[in-house]
């Protein structure tokens, strides 16, 4: 059953907050959920769509004690909170966090680039599901990130994910100019060859994104084998 807590009562460094959504249906699979939006990333994707929750310096947008207290007065109306970004494993104050969304009732999950894979693995005790971004084969990762090494980071995170058992999804925002589609098919290939069951591709919703032409033949390729296959358009 829910129950109340204190606020803050778990005593860590509070989570820098820069936004609340109060309700959604399409952050946590089949769950009504708020996300909390956390300050920070280390990475610079081009096609970034919250580029002011990149500064890891900026001023948090409301208190965790009044996403807390907002929280309490949805038990029983809400399912889940999804912790999205910016980048919620850059933020000592995490794991409690989801400890005190659980103490709520409620189920947690978690929007990451992967890119802290012990952290990742820290917290996914505490965690329902998960979206972990893979955003391109290996290789080409830094190009899009402006971060060298972030390739092998994120799919660390996948490692951990896979070995968990916690319930996730591998999504990827892909438009032609990032990379061509028989790198994007082949990325699937991998994802589905480690064991990965979900995948999303997911337009990009950059000004400069070149635009999707999928044929009915690439469509039918990207789906091909998965449990579950989700094309997002913008």
């Amino acid at each position: 059953m829910a129950r109340r807590i204190a606020l803050g009562a778990l005593g860590a460094a509070p989570l820098r907050v820069s936004g609340l959504t109060r309700m959604t249906s399409i952050d946590f699979p089949g769950q009504l959920a708020a996300v909390v939006f956390c300050q920070g990333c280390p990475w610079r994707c081009g096609y970034c769509h919250n580029p002011d929750l990149l500064d890891a310096t900026a001023p948090a947008a409301m208190a965790w004690g009044e996403v807390l207290a907002f929280l309490q007065q949805r038990q029983g109306l809400l399912d889940a909170v999804v912790f999205s970004g910016g980048e919620p494993l850059l933020q000592p104050g995490l794991p409690t966090a989801l400890q005190e969304v659980r103490a709520l009732g409620f189920a947690t999950g978690l929007h990451t680039g992967g890119m802290y894979p012990e952290r990742l693995a820290a917290v996914l005790p505490h965690l329902d599901w998960v979206g972990l971004d893979i955003k391109a084969p290996e290789g080409d990762y830094a190009r899009i990130t402006a971060t060298p090494g972030s390739g092998a980071k994120a799919f660390a995170g996948l490692q951990c994910l896979l070995a968990s058992g916690v319930d996730f999804e591998c999504r990827t925002t892909w438009h032609p100019g990032l990379f061509p589609f028989a790198d994007l098919l082949a990325l699937g290939r991998s994802l589905q060859a480690q064991g990965v069951r979900q995948w999303a591709v997911q337009q990009c919703r950059s000004p400069d994104a070149a635009a999707w032409c999928w044929t009915a033949g690439q469509q039918e390729a990207l789906a091909q084998g998965w449990h579950g296959f989700t094309l997002r358009t913008a």
